[in-house]
């Protein structure tokens, strides 16, 4: 995650023209101690106790506003995130702008007319690239804020599943004849838990709106369905040092994009099998309940930041069995298939049309392998890094699945989950292309028309196969 310290800022107020304008308590004052509260006009002298920095030197508004903060985060008791919390930071962070200075702005009719048609175009290049039909209804140009706002339902459904844990193993830490007397600190630390979560989640998807250049990046649907969104002001920045057309960038992202959202339009199953395996994978967490304990323990109300460093210290570890062991290879290998897919599919259609179609796959490739602020923070949270390793691997596995069994033959394996590739297939692509696959569609007719109460039995014992040889 970003070095950049969190902090319980008060949202800016949007001026009309994207982060333009924006007050100029902004730029003046206000510093942020580890644990601050960004509020303007306060800051230097204790930052690093942000109770000392929330009441020393600030004006009677200022202090009114500390306390009204403060307040809301000891009085949440909403779900184990406190997503609200998560929004605000997340804003402030975007308003303040990436590292290099440059600021949001809204989407102006040139930026949306240049997504709108390099989307468009994109689709009719991977026409001839894949069989899965165009999954996008429409195409949008975002700003950082707009990718925040749309993308918040996809990191709730994601990290709700771990910090429920972690909200219930800080109700059992204590012995169950002290949890009475001690009621509201548990409800205190609850409330404080969920805020911890929201300033380390909205910190990131903060940092992260800074460096996305659509709606797919991290390889899970964040975004609306069937909605292709680009952000001009970080495809800029992607491409500033490149030596490529600006036009050429934008196409090939467009290509990505779109190319993601064909396969999570026509593969049903597909968003919620990376979901579940992400949640999955959760549930294999196990909480470090002496850590726990000793921070429960030492708890002080003034020092609400020691949550804060127990969580950034790695308060969770992956349970050590071969149920996790099995959920870790489905996740990384189910990332590593989409990711793949995707790079082959593009490949083929940008490398006949765009000269600079190698360079640019990559750029992307080593992107997607050095991780980002989202991979680092569900890394610190649960140890889990959305990263899709063997994205190489993968995509050679796909490319000679096109070369040996067509375009055709080659998007036919999305059709059910069991026919995809496993881990262990990527270490062995030549066997698995030239394995004889079991024909699901065929199965799942025969057990549909048995259900619809065929008079025909279906024979269950010989389903139809692609080739000859036992399935997986």
């Amino acid at each position: 995650m970003s070095d950049t310290p969190f902090g319980f800022g008060l949202p800016p107020e949007e001026p009309e023209n994207g982060d333009e304008g924006k007050q100029e308590d902004q730029q003046g004052g206000g510093g942020q101690g580890p644990f601050g509260f960004g509020l303007p006009g306060f800051g230097g002298p204790g930052g690093d106790n942000p109770l000392a920095a929330m009441f020393g030197s600030m004006n009677p508004n200022d202090l009114g506003a500390a306390f009204q903060q403060l307040g809301q985060m000891l009085s949440y008791e909403g779900g184990p995130v406190n997503w609200d919390m998560a929004k605000q930071i997340a804003r402030q962070t975007v308003s303040q702008g990436t590292s290099d200075g440059v600021k949001d702005s809204s989407i102006g009719p040139s930026e949306r007319t240049a997504v709108e048609e390099a989307v468009r175009l994109a689709d009719l290049w991977l026409d001839d690239a894949t069989s899965l039909p165009s999954g996008a209804g429409s195409a949008v140009a975002w700003s950082r804020a707009e990718w925040v706002e749309a993308t918040l339902p996809a990191w709730k459904e994601l990290v709700d599943p771990v910090a429920e844990r972690v909200g219930a193993a800080m109700g059992d830490v204590l012995p169950e004849e002290m949890q009475a007397m001690a009621g509201p600190l548990i409800g205190m630390m609850r409330s404080m838990g969920g805020a911890m979560f929201g300033t380390q989640i909205g910190q990131a998807v903060g940092v992260l709106a800074g460096e996305v250049v659509g709606s797919t990046d991290i390889g899970l649907p964040l975004g609306p369905t069937g909605r292709a969104a680009l952000l001009p002001a970080n495809i800029e920045a992607f491409g500033k040092d490149l030596s490529v057309p600006q036009e050429e960038v934008r196409l090939y992202l467009a290509l990505r994009e779109a190319a993601h959202q064909r396969l999570f339009a026509h593969v049903p199953w597909l968003r919620s099998h990376l979901f579940g395996a992400v949640d999955g994978y959760a549930r294999g967490i196990k909480v470090d309940t002496a850590k726990l304990e000793d921070v429960v323990g030492q708890f002080d109300p003034q020092n609400p930041e020691q949550l804060q460093d127990a969580l950034q210290q790695g308060m969770f570890q992956p349970e050590d069995t071969p149920e996790q062991k099995v959920a870790l290879a489905r996740l990384e290998t189910a990332l590593a298939l989409v990711e793949g897919w995707v790079d082959a599919v593009v490949h083929a259609a940008a490398k006949p049309r765009l000269t600079s179609a190698d360079a640019l796959r990559e750029t992307l490739r080593r992107r997607r392998a050095s991780g980002g602020p989202a991979e680092q923070t569900f890394a610190t949270l649960i140890g889990l890094e959305l990263r899709p390793r063997r994205l190489r691997d993968a995509s050679r596995l796909w490319a000679s699945l096109t070369d040996a069994r067509g375009v055709d033959g080659r998007d036919g394996l999305w059709a059910h989950p069991d026919m995809l590739p496993t881990a262990s297939d990527l270490d062995d692509p030549d066997g698995f292309v030239h394995r004889e696959q079991l024909d699901f569609s065929e199965l799942d007719k025969m057990l549909g028309e048995a259900a619809g109460g065929s008079a025909e039995k279906p024979n269950l014992e010989k389903p139809n196969l692609k080739k000859d040889d036992d399935s997986e």
